[in-house]
């Protein structure tokens, strides 16, 4: 059972990790030429997807994770399955950020066709999409070297 849920983790973790990498590395870097009112739609269409995604990757990381957590002595639980849960936390909260603000005013935007505004409201997730993927990086390395 324990590996199970261990797996469960770790594929949620891959894949939110894996659809930012794609979306700040491949995605975005590739839409500077198209005409704004296409680059934005596209993007819009992609995080509606994607942002569907992270939220089944969050509910299964913080069930599996905290299964894990609780299942163990937290006492005796290594320190880097603490800093992760922390991280985690945070990721999740910034998460729901980027969901209830800049995202909700993408939708908007794009609904009324407002591309200069739809762009505004990409902008302003792209730091927290970075943001995310960084602490994502230092909660994979808290596991791995603190213990």
């Amino acid at each position: 059972m324990y590996e199970t849920i261990k797996w469960l983790h770790l594929a949620s973790a891959i894949v939110w990790m894996g659809g930012m990498a794609f979306v700040l590395w491949a995605l975005r870097p590739s839409l500077g030429g198209l005409a704004p009112e296409v680059r934005v739609t596209l993007m819009g269409r992609v995080l509606s997807r994607f942002f569907a995604v992270v939220w089944l990757c969050i509910a299964l990381l913080l069930a599996s994770g905290f299964w894990m957590l609780l299942s163990a002595d937290m006492r005796l639980a290594p320190k880097g399955w603490h800093a992760m849960s922390g991280l985690g936390v945070l990721m999740c909260l910034i998460f729901a950020h980027i969901w209830f603000a800049p995202y909700r005013q993408l939708r908007r935007a794009l609904a009324q066709a407002d591309w200069a505004e739809a762009g505004k409201a990409l902008a302003r997730i792209h730091p927290f999409v970075v943001t995310n993927f960084c602490l994502g990086w230092l909660a994979v390395a808290a596991v791995v070297i603190w213990r």
